[in-house]
Protein backbone atom coordinates (compact mmCIF):
# COMPACT_ATOMS: atom_id res chain seq x y z
CA UNK A 1 0.00 0.00 0.00
CA UNK A 2 1.11 3.33 -0.70
CA UNK A 3 1.41 6.43 1.63
CA UNK A 4 -0.62 9.69 0.57
CA UNK A 5 1.79 11.66 -1.12
CA UNK A 6 0.52 15.47 0.91
CA UNK A 7 0.78 13.08 4.16
CA UNK A 8 4.42 12.16 3.50
CA UNK A 9 5.40 15.49 2.11
CA UNK A 10 6.00 15.06 -1.41
CA UNK A 11 7.71 18.04 -2.84
CA UNK A 12 7.03 19.78 -6.37
CA UNK A 13 10.28 18.53 -7.58
CA UNK A 14 8.84 15.46 -6.89
CA UNK A 15 5.92 16.03 -8.58
CA UNK A 16 7.26 17.17 -11.55
CA UNK A 17 9.72 14.28 -12.07
CA UNK A 18 7.09 12.08 -11.83
CA UNK A 19 4.95 13.73 -14.54
CA UNK A 20 7.80 14.40 -16.39
CA UNK A 21 8.74 10.07 -16.16
CA UNK A 22 4.89 9.77 -16.59
CA UNK A 23 4.70 11.73 -20.26
CA UNK A 24 6.88 9.02 -21.60
CA UNK A 25 4.02 7.16 -22.22
CA UNK A 26 1.89 7.29 -25.44
CA UNK A 27 -1.38 7.60 -24.66
CA UNK A 28 -4.70 8.03 -26.88
CA UNK A 29 -7.21 11.03 -26.33
CA UNK A 30 -10.54 10.81 -25.43
CA UNK A 31 -13.66 12.61 -24.59
CA UNK A 32 -16.11 11.20 -22.28
CA UNK A 33 -19.85 12.42 -22.80
CA UNK A 34 -23.26 12.25 -21.72
CA UNK A 35 -26.68 13.54 -21.64
CA UNK A 36 -27.91 15.08 -18.20
CA UNK A 37 -30.82 17.56 -17.92
CA UNK A 38 -31.69 17.04 -21.78
CA UNK A 39 -27.87 18.52 -22.61
CA UNK A 40 -24.98 17.35 -24.04
CA UNK A 41 -21.92 17.30 -21.51
CA UNK A 42 -18.11 16.24 -21.82
CA UNK A 43 -14.63 16.46 -20.92
CA UNK A 44 -11.55 15.46 -22.41
CA UNK A 45 -9.77 12.75 -20.72
CA UNK A 46 -6.40 10.87 -21.78
CA UNK A 47 -6.89 8.19 -18.83
CA UNK A 48 -8.41 5.52 -21.05
CA UNK A 49 -8.28 2.08 -20.75
CA UNK A 50 -10.21 -2.02 -21.26
CA UNK A 51 -10.41 -3.39 -18.00
CA UNK A 52 -11.78 -7.17 -18.77
CA UNK A 53 -13.60 -8.84 -21.80
CA UNK A 54 -15.63 -10.80 -19.66
CA UNK A 55 -17.47 -9.14 -18.73
CA UNK A 56 -16.81 -5.93 -20.89
CA UNK A 57 -15.10 -3.43 -18.59
CA UNK A 58 -13.57 -0.33 -19.25
CA UNK A 59 -12.58 2.46 -17.28
CA UNK A 60 -11.31 6.24 -17.44
CA UNK A 61 -9.90 8.67 -14.56
CA UNK A 62 -11.75 12.45 -14.23
CA UNK A 63 -10.37 14.68 -12.26
CA UNK A 64 -11.83 15.52 -8.92
CA UNK A 65 -12.20 18.81 -9.85
CA UNK A 66 -14.07 18.18 -13.30
CA UNK A 67 -17.11 20.09 -13.15
CA UNK A 68 -18.64 17.79 -16.14
CA UNK A 69 -18.03 14.68 -13.76
CA UNK A 70 -20.72 15.05 -11.93
CA UNK A 71 -23.73 15.33 -14.50
CA UNK A 72 -22.19 12.29 -16.32
CA UNK A 73 -22.12 10.40 -12.80
CA UNK A 74 -25.76 11.69 -12.67
CA UNK A 75 -26.77 10.27 -16.04
CA UNK A 76 -25.25 6.75 -15.07
CA UNK A 77 -24.37 5.99 -18.52
CA UNK A 78 -21.81 7.53 -21.49
CA UNK A 79 -20.07 7.94 -23.98
CA UNK A 80 -16.22 6.98 -24.80
CA UNK A 81 -15.22 9.15 -28.21
CA UNK A 82 -11.60 8.08 -29.21
CA UNK A 83 -9.93 10.81 -31.11
CA UNK A 84 -8.65 10.78 -34.89
CA UNK A 85 -5.71 12.44 -35.26
CA UNK A 86 -7.34 15.65 -36.59
CA UNK A 87 -9.00 16.49 -33.91
CA UNK A 88 -6.87 17.90 -31.22
CA UNK A 89 -8.33 21.53 -31.51
CA UNK A 90 -11.68 19.41 -30.40
CA UNK A 91 -9.56 18.03 -28.07
CA UNK A 92 -8.73 21.48 -26.36
CA UNK A 93 -11.76 22.58 -26.70
CA UNK A 94 -13.55 20.26 -24.35
CA UNK A 95 -10.49 20.42 -22.09
CA UNK A 96 -11.29 23.70 -21.01
CA UNK A 97 -13.63 24.70 -18.42
CA UNK A 98 -16.74 27.61 -18.32
CA UNK A 99 -18.05 27.37 -22.20
CA UNK A 100 -20.32 25.68 -24.65
CA UNK A 101 -18.19 22.62 -25.37
CA UNK A 102 -20.91 21.49 -27.80
CA UNK A 103 -21.42 24.61 -29.84
CA UNK A 104 -20.47 23.81 -33.51
CA UNK A 105 -19.64 20.33 -32.85
CA UNK A 106 -21.27 17.58 -34.87
CA UNK A 107 -22.72 14.75 -32.64
CA UNK A 108 -25.42 11.82 -32.57
CA UNK A 109 -27.23 10.05 -30.06
CA UNK A 110 -25.79 7.05 -29.28
CA UNK A 111 -27.53 3.90 -30.17
CA UNK A 112 -28.06 2.45 -26.55
CA UNK A 113 -27.19 5.51 -24.19
CA UNK A 114 -28.35 9.09 -26.54
CA UNK A 115 -24.83 9.68 -25.34
CA UNK A 116 -23.07 12.09 -27.72
CA UNK A 117 -21.13 10.61 -30.71
CA UNK A 118 -18.84 12.85 -31.81
CA UNK A 119 -18.73 13.06 -35.64
CA UNK A 120 -15.44 12.31 -36.89
CA UNK A 121 -14.62 10.42 -34.56
CA UNK A 122 -12.00 6.75 -34.84
CA UNK A 123 -14.33 4.67 -32.36
CA UNK A 124 -16.78 5.25 -29.24
CA UNK A 125 -17.34 3.34 -26.88
CA UNK A 126 -21.51 3.21 -24.30
CA UNK A 127 -21.35 2.04 -21.28
CA UNK A 128 -23.17 2.19 -17.61
CA UNK A 129 -21.36 3.33 -14.31
CA UNK A 130 -21.00 0.38 -12.36
CA UNK A 131 -17.91 1.31 -9.68
CA UNK A 132 -16.40 4.65 -8.86
CA UNK A 133 -13.22 4.62 -6.82
CA UNK A 134 -10.83 7.30 -4.80
CA UNK A 135 -7.67 7.54 -6.13
CA UNK A 136 -5.65 10.90 -5.22
CA UNK A 137 -6.65 14.18 -6.83
CA UNK A 138 -8.82 11.92 -9.52
CA UNK A 139 -11.52 8.81 -9.64
CA UNK A 140 -11.87 5.93 -11.53
CA UNK A 141 -14.57 5.02 -12.89
CA UNK A 142 -15.20 1.52 -14.54
CA UNK A 143 -18.21 1.21 -16.73
CA UNK A 144 -19.62 -1.89 -18.49
CA UNK A 145 -19.89 -1.93 -22.19
CA UNK A 146 -23.33 -1.41 -23.80
CA UNK A 147 -22.45 -1.25 -27.87
CA UNK A 148 -19.57 0.33 -29.11
CA UNK A 149 -18.30 0.41 -32.93
CA UNK A 150 -15.27 1.74 -35.09
CA UNK A 151 -14.65 3.64 -38.28
CA UNK A 152 -11.21 4.43 -40.15
CA UNK A 153 -8.35 6.42 -39.47
CA UNK A 154 -5.55 6.95 -36.91
CA UNK A 155 -5.40 7.95 -33.31
CA UNK A 156 -4.63 11.47 -31.74
CA UNK A 157 -1.30 11.20 -29.40
CA UNK A 158 -0.56 12.73 -26.07
CA UNK A 159 3.45 12.22 -25.49
CA UNK A 160 5.60 14.34 -22.93
CA UNK A 161 3.07 17.22 -22.74
CA UNK A 162 2.11 17.42 -26.71
CA UNK A 163 0.05 16.07 -29.51
CA UNK A 164 1.15 13.85 -32.17
CA UNK A 165 0.36 11.34 -34.43
CA UNK A 166 0.81 7.35 -35.06
CA UNK A 167 2.95 6.84 -38.19
CA UNK A 168 2.79 3.24 -39.06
Amino acid sequence: MFDDPAASGTSAHDIAHFRQVMGRFCTGVTIVTAVDGGEPVGFTAQSFTSVSLEPPLISFCPGKSVGSWARIRSAGTFCVNILSEEQEALCRTFASKGQDKFRGVGWHPGPATGAPVLDGVIGWVEAQIVAEHEAGDHLIVVGRVIDLDSDGGQPLLFYRGGFGRFQP
